[in-house]
């Protein structure tokens, strides 16, 4: 925890490949200063089909998922942080969004919580 796990379109690894992107990305999930870094997680979802708003564009969509307890001022930066850096790695993908869900504390199990 936490992770962040990024789906792009598959033309994207022609400018970066997937082991940077994973670093660039746990670098900025790191620089927020909310995690352990040794907790960072990241994940890489290439796509060969896709549509956005009904044609073949290039996106970048990153799905963070972290443990509740953080203001709303915190995550907000975190996704400025992440699609920042993305924006300056992919100049020209039109698309570079992300988005944060939190986990409840009560219902998150791992398996050293057994």
């Amino acid at each position: 925890m936490p992770h962040f796990v990024m789906d792009c379109s598959d033309d994207v690894l022609n400018l970066h490949d997937e082991e940077f992107i994973i670093e660039q990305i746990h670098l900025a999930a790191n620089a927020s200063g909310l995690f352990d870094e040794s907790d960072i997680k990241v994940r890489l979802n290439p796509f060969k089909i896709y549509a956005v708003g009904n044609k073949r564009e290039s996106f970048i969509h990153v799905f963070a998922h972290i443990m509740q307890g953080r203001t709303t001022e915190h995550r907000a930066n975190l996704s400025r942080l992440l699609v920042s850096r993305l924006t300056t790695l992919f100049p020209d993908t039109p698309n570079i969004a992300m988005n944060i869900s939190e986990f409840e504390k009560p219902t998150y199990c791992n398996r050293a919580m057994l």
